[in-house]
């Protein structure tokens, strides 16, 4: 619905409150960024619109209140050949990064534990197995995750072990035939889901490797971590390995070094960026059409100067970050975007996400705190992508080095 039009919309009187429309079409390319996509990747990002509006929007809010993991949707995002996120595969048409990022940006829009869930599955399990996997391993689980057959998680994380992951203490030993594991990860997503974890340890050289643990063998256990206020529609894990024994044939051959962890983390950066704009995206578009229905003091929000302020400045940041993510994809795809470019994307878009979604939050005032309203949502789930992939303090101290060219982190 247009500005225009809701000035001369009747609504009913007294205290009968309207049904707001806040998923409908707003104009969300302001610096028109968007206007020359080609075809192929257009294709991509007008499914992911799809599936968004039409499968994700009807469900989503009974899923996020009762912390339920909506695996039909994980399902059929396999089924429209989303979760991919730019890796090619054989049997599959190409997909190019900037498909991948709108495909990034169109399911957060939709709802942040779904565009986690494709984050996860693809971004991190896929994406393992095809850089660092066997031709053998990536024939046995790239279509199956790619298709959402097996889920797939991704344990880094440890409980005394987040920013500081490159101190992981997970221990495999060599054993006949392959080796034991033993250990804790926490903040898994799908690690308790059933399916495989690529897990992350370190062998008796002290030399970080990666394996494929498929979840059902003995000595594996993941407890969904429960009382989440974000990202309450994709479960994460806490979880415990005692002794699990995983052949050779579930080895990442590519795994034999932190590099190889920082290789998958490094290609999934840039998508947490584009999830960011998502996000900023739907409470950018819920802000103008509410301001445009909602009537106080007898006309629509939309026609106070302050209100058109808040619009101007949110408008004003949602270009910032398009025009940042696009240009890192430019560069990715050139192959020419470094680290620190993708942690200056992530920290500089997640940030100006939180500012877009608290001041749409505040615009819808009260109604902004309902579910239903979509911006509470969001608010939350921003929380979540701000921290993982990388926390803003270590984007920060990642982008400092290279300012001062000297190192921080210890």
């Amino acid at each position: 619905m247009s500005i225009e039009a809701s000035l001369s919309t009747d609504f009913p009187a007294g205290v009968v409150e309207p049904e707001y429309e806040l998923w409908g079409e707003v104009d969300v390319d302001p610096a028109g960024l968007f206007e020359d996509i080609d075809a192929a990747d257009r294709e991509y990002w007008d499914r992911a619109r799809k599936f968004g509006l039409d499968e994700v929007r009807p469900v989503i809010d009974e899923y996020w209140n009762n912390s339920d993991y909506p695996l039909g949707l994980a399902k059929r995002l396999g089924d429209l050949d989303l979760l991919r996120d730019g890796l090619t595969l054989e049997g599959y048409p190409g997909m190019s990064v900037l498909a991948a990022g709108l495909v990034n940006m169109e399911l957060s829009r939709a709802d942040g534990s779904v565009g986690t869930i494709a984050a996860v599955q693809a971004g991190l399990a896929l994406r393992s197995i095809v850089y660092c996997g066997s031709p053998e391993q990536i024939e046995q689980w790239a279509p199956k995750l790619a298709t959402a057959e097996v889920l797939g998680a991704f344990a880094l994380t440890e409980p005394t072990h987040g920013s500081d992951s490159v101190s992981l203490e997970t221990r495999a030993t060599k054993v006949e035939g392959g080796y034991r594991i033993n250990g804790e990860k926490k903040w898994i997503g799908n690690g308790s889901t059933g399916g495989i974890t690529i897990v992350w340890a370190r062998d008796e050289a002290d030399k970080v490797r990666g394996f494929i643990v498929q979840q059902e063998w003995e000595g594996y256990t993941g407890t969904t971590i429960e009382g989440k206020l974000s990202l309450r529609a994709i479960w994460q894990a806490h979880i415990r390995m005692e002794n699990v024994f995983v052949p050779d044939s579930h080895v990442l051959p590519g795994a034999n070094s932190f590099k190889d962890t920082a290789k998958v983390l490094f290609a999934t950066r840039l998508g947490v960026a584009w999830s960011a704009v998502g996000h900023a995206t739907a409470c950018y578009e819920t802000a103008v059409q509410y301001a445009a229905q909602r009537i106080q003091f007898g006309r629509p929000l939309a026609a106070s100067q302050i209100v058109q302020e808040r619009l101007a400045r949110m408008h004003s940041e949602l270009s910032t970050m398009q025009l940042m993510v696009m240009q890192a994809t430019r560069r990715e795809e050139a192959g020419t975007l470094t680290p620190v470019q993708a942690s200056l994307a992530k920290f500089t878009c997640t940030r100006i996400a939180r500012t877009i979604a608290s001041n749409a939050r505040d615009l819808l005032g009260g109604n902004g705190i309902l579910l239903q309203n979509r911006v509470a949502r969001h608010i939350a789930d921003i929380e979540a992508i701000h921290t993982y992939e990388g926390t803003e303090t270590v984007q920060a101290l990642i982008i400092g080095r290279s300012i001062t060219g000297i190192s921080a982190f210890a």
